[in-house]
């Protein structure tokens, strides 16, 4: 009977045990959800309680650790916040999630070494976001001051993604910091330890640019290019040599090659392009040349470089190449409004009347509410002697005037002009002395 007893026990146990674990569990399920439903509108103590009565029932749930370090977290409550976590983290090393939570509390700290070693865990992972932690890394490394381990990091993002510029700024601060700190000495010690070793070179460069030695500097761009034939730095430095060497034929082929690459920063690049406007406005035997070298910007989203290179022969009054940048400009965008004025009036400069009024008549379709080009129109008119289509285009143009006491002047001018073709002295007179009037008010 004893013996009976002691043995039938355990089945007795085994009998009400699911009752007890569906308890546990809805209760559990409960608790949990409450704390979702208090976090969500911010009620973060609430949602920690919640957690903590969960965590009694389950206290091996590394989601709970999680989620009591993410309310603590939005509470601003950083230590507490990276304590969970952790705890989290002790129970499943594996959940990227986690480790997601982390990298936000050190980031929020600025505890950039910290947030390393997250992020190369968040890396290995392998996923989707990869590239994006890969570069988190780069901007730690600077952070951090561990400027070799960026640049390596850099170097072997740049053989297998595109140009980044953020990570290109990176690279310049770097090697001009290298090559400020680095004695030239060392730096050429360097190289003759690895002549692969891109990185001396353009710090060697910089190094003999800011002492002026640029004949060296120069025969360390011609080495950078002859040991690493694919360095697109090396035709940066090469270009600007040889252009002042007068080798021109050099200079172009090594600034096509700046304009070619993909890690060469923008700024720079445009920065080479100006360097070689200023030598064609000069030597204008090239300006084929720099056609050519415009359409690798044609895309460019934050500058208009045909548009730029008009108004720099504009400024130069330059008229005939003025208009004819200008006209490449506007194949791109033929809604630029500041472009289309600029080319009118260098085909004013010329007297090239029939084109400003075939122009200026393509454009009023463009831009019907717009005064300049209907003065414009009136004044090429007036040129040609058609002068009842000048007035027409005048009067009609300046229904659309408002505020522009100098052009309003032209206006009247040209009025004037018109209707002294058509042989009406009164509306002459009236028009000049509008003019007149106008300019001493604008005296004053």
């Amino acid at each position: 009977m004893l013996g009976l007893t002691v043995f039938a026990q355990p089945n007795l146990v085994n009998m009400v045990e699911p009752d007890s674990i569906a308890l546990v569990e809805d209760r559990f399920q409960e608790l949990f959800y409450e704390s979702l439903k208090q976090k969500g509108i911010e009620n973060y103590d609430r949602a920690i309680n919640s957690l903590e009565q969960a965590l009694q029932l389950k206290p091996d749930q590394a989601t709970l650790y999680h989620e009591i370090g993410k309310n603590y977290f939005f509470q601003k409550k950083y230590f507490e916040a990276e304590n969970y976590i952790k705890q989290a983290l002790e129970k499943d090393d594996r959940n990227k999630y986690f480790y997601l939570s982390l990298y936000d509390v050190y980031y929020q700290t600025k505890d950039y070494q910290k947030s390393i070693e997250v992020v190369k865990k968040l890396i290995a992972f392998n996923d989707k976001r990869k590239l994006e932690f890969q570069d988190d890394l780069v901007s730690l490394y600077v952070y951090t001051e561990q400027f070799d381990k960026a640049l390596t990091l850099i170097e072997e993002l740049e053989k297998s993604t595109s140009y980044d510029p953020v990570r290109e700024m990176y690279k310049l601060q770097i090697l001009k910091n290298k090559g400020e700190n680095s004695e030239i000495s060392d730096l050429e010690n360097q190289i003759k330890e690895n002549p692969k070793n891109e990185q001396a070179y353009i710090a060697l460069i910089y190094q003999y640019s800011e002492k002026n030695q640029e004949e060296k500097a120069f025969e360390v761009a011609k080495q950078l290019a002859k040991n690493i034939p694919d360095s697109d730095w090396a035709y940066v430095s090469l270009f600007k040599f040889y252009l002042e060497e007068n080798n021109i034929e050099k200079a172009i082929n090594s600034m096509n090659k700046v304009f070619e690459s993909d890690k060469i920063d923008d700024k720079i690049r445009h920065r080479v392009l100006n360097e070689f406007l200023i030598y064609v406005s000069n030597n204008p035997q090239y300006d084929k040349e720099l056609e050519q070298a415009i359409v690798y910007f044609k895309d460019d989203p934050n500058i208009a470089v045909a548009k730029e290179v008009g108004k720099f022969y504009f400024a130069k009054q330059n008229w005939k190449k003025a208009s004819d940048y200008f006209e490449i400009s506007l194949k791109d965008n033929q809604n630029d409004l500041e472009t289309v004025l600029l080319l009118l009036q260098s085909y004013t400069e010329v007297g090239s009347f029939d084109v400003v009024l075939k122009r200026s008549n393509n454009f009023k379709d463009l831009f019907p509410l717009q005064p300049e080009l209907y003065y414009y129109n009136g004044l090429s008119q007036n040129q040609m002697k058609n002068y009842q289509k000048a007035k027409d285009a005048l009067e009609e143009g300046l229904d659309y005037l408002v505020d522009n006491a100098s052009l309003e002047v032209n206006f009247y001018i040209q009025l004037s002009e018109a209707s002294a073709g058509l042989g009406n002295k009164k509306d002459e007179q009236k028009y000049r002395q509008k003019a007149e009037n106008l300019m001493k008010t604008i005296k004053k």
